[in-house]
């Protein structure tokens, strides 16, 4: 007779095992905004499936698999926090779609962006025309973001997590040397920053807490 006490007791821990990895990793989870959530919720709900019917794995061997991925996964967070270049690998960047009222249209093939599609997230966002949007960038999580002409203030974040997001500072016609000056006019370093806007042609800053490098 198969064991059912043993499958109660694995989808218990399994049900702990999610509540702590989304407390741990950050409540998104659930609604993943990247493509290492995305990973994360696959694998989470594989392991957790597929050990719940194997009686051959016992509740040790499945609590040290959960230990050992929950260790993988914020290590790929740590680092994606602190190297662009491996959020970039990860998961990947943002496309521009639309440059200056210009369409991108092998940029839009390249990510698999149909005609339709792309009218739709424009209608959505009440832009009827192409030609009256200033950028239109396609985020890493499928999102359409986009800025009008004429409009003084962009929604992209010109420092994110630490990290200087040097396209928005071409489309604010601005370079890091500026940005560095405005910084360090503040009293900080783009590390200290956890989110900066630009806003009426001003640099407001979020910076992190204080000793949250530590």
């Amino acid at each position: 007779m198969f064991p059912y006490s043993m499958i109660f007791a694995k989808l218990g821990l399994g049900l702990l095992a999610l509540i702590l990895q989304i407390n741990l990793l950050g409540k998104r989870n659930l609604a993943p905004t990247s493509a290492l959530d995305q990973i994360q919720n696959y694998v989470l709900g594989g392991i957790i499936g597929g050990v719940i019917y194997n009686d051959t794995i016992s509740i040790f061997q499945f609590l040290m698999i959960m230990v050992v991925w929950t260790i993988l996964v914020m290590t790929l967070k740590y680092l994606k926090s602190v190297s662009r270049h491996i959020r970039i690998l990860v998961d990947g960047k943002p496309v521009i779609l639309i440059e200056q009222g210009e369409l991108q249209t092998e940029t839009c093939l390249r990510s698999g962006i149909q005609a339709f599609e792309l009218q739709m997230k424009l209608r959505a966002m009440g832009v009827q025309r192409i030609q009256d949007v200033k950028r239109a960038v396609l985020e890493q999580n499928g999102q359409l973001t986009v800025v009008q002409m004429g409009e003084d203030n962009i929604r992209f974040p010109i420092i994110a997590d630490g990290q200087i997001n040097t396209d928005v500072l071409l489309l604010i016609e601005k370079d890091s040397d500026w940005l560095m000056h405005e910084l360090t006019r503040q009293g900080y370093e783009p590390r200290d920053i956890f989110l900066a806007e630009y806003l009426d042609g001003e640099v407001i800053l979020y910076p992190y807490p204080p000793n949250s490098h530590d």
